[in-house]
Parts: C-alpha cells; structure tokens; sequence
C-alpha cells in the first residue's frame, strides 16, 4: 500500500533540506535553530522561526541570517495571537499607570518552560505600549509578604496542568472596572497553519528580519 510519487523529498540531511526548499519552519530548541540560521545564511534560504526559548544569541544569529535570507521568527504562530498583541499594545498606550497590567497564561502539565513565550511576548507588547523598559517593570512570580503592587508593574500569573493548549488573558484592572483581552487554544493546528500561512508569505520577500505582524499588516 502506499501513494503515488507526489515530488516531495523527505531527507535527514540539513543541508540538502536548505538546498532544495523554498521555505524552512522551524520548530526545534534554541540550540538547533542557531545552526539552521547560520544554512538559512549559507544557502539565502527563507526560514521561518516558531521555536520559544530565544534569547540574545539565539536572536543575533536570525539577524545574522536576515541579511542574507529572509527570516520571520515569532513568539506565537497563532493569527489570534498576533492580533492579540496588537491589541494590548494599542490598548497600554492609551491606559495610565492607574490600571494594573496582570497577564494570566495556563498550559498544559508537561511544559517545561515558564512563563510561556507567548506571555512573555505580551509582555513585552504592553511596555512598548507603555513606552517603558520591561525589565524594569515585570513581576514574573509573587511569594511571601510581597508587599503592596507597585505602580506600573506588569505581573505574570502561571498555570500548568491537564492538556490545557494555551490560553493567555492580559487584564487592565482600574478603580472600578477591569478590561481583559483573551486567547483560548482548543487545537495545537492552528499553530501549524499560521506557520504555513507566514511560509507562503516569506517566500517572496527580500532578505531581512520579519513577523507575524508583517504577514497580516498590522
């Protein structure tokens, strides 16, 4: 049993997949990826970035890339997603510091990093809003006599357990009312159809570093 050739080639090889592809996704570990960026480089082979857990020379190596390939890395692949930090950022720019930014992320028991890069990502989106350096304002975890909350603090709140894909919810919580903005994951393929969607987008883009907000216009 079987299919007829369809003209795919499946390979173990790396530098035959950068040789012969249009568009590479990535969704490895930060280790891998500084290795598929630097073929992305060697080859000008557009490649797409869904892998979390980047940091400095994760992301120096994808600029590296961009100069030579068109490179797109996201946080999230969701379209809500992307939408959704739009959103926040829109939404921090025009709320003082007399609304308190928490963050609530909930995954499933066997993620092993927190908080999630999405969280991570709206958090940094909600600074950029505020104008603020995130650094300076996030509170990644509370225990013990932690004392009142300080103005301009951006919190992160942390659930594992069940299989819970990903929801994110960032809440504005002023005197007298709250604002929240929600996303809720039920299907792990929408992170596989978001990558696809920014794949056919990549391909015909010049060298440089891209997002997901640059697929969507936004």
């Amino acid at each position: 049993m079987g299919i007829d050739p369809c003209g795919t080639c499946v390979t173990t090889s790396k530098q035959e997949a950068f040789k012969t592809c249009d568009v590479l996704i990535d969704f490895t570990t930060a280790e891998a990826m500084i290795e598929h960026a630097q073929l992305a480089h060697e080859h000008g082979r557009a490649l797409v970035v869904g892998t979390t857990g980047l940091g400095e020379p994760e992301m120096a190596a994808l600029k590296f890339a961009s100069q030579k390939a068109p490179i797109l890395q996201a946080a999230n692949m969701s379209v809500g997603v992307n939408l959704l930090l739009s959103m926040v950022e829109k939404a921090a720019s025009m709320l003082g510091t007399e609304y308190d930014i928490e963050i609530f992320e909930a995954h499933h028991r066997h993620k092993i990093d927190a908080p999630s890069g999405t969280a991570l990502a709206l958090a940094q989106s909600v600074a950029k809003g505020r104008n603020v350096n995130l650094d300076d304002a996030l509170v990644p975890a509370r225990y013990g006599q932690i004392g009142a909350r300080p103005v301009g603090a951006i919190g992160i709140s942390v659930f594992r357990g069940g299989d819970v894909v990903g929801d994110h919810t960032v809440t504005f919580a002023g005197d007298g009312e709250r604002i929240e903005f929600s996303h809720k994951a039920s299907d792990r393929s929408l992170f596989a159809k978001g990558a696809v969607r920014a794949a056919m987008w990549l391909g015909g883009q010049k060298p440089g570093l891209y997002s997901m907000r640059d697929v969507l216009g936004i």
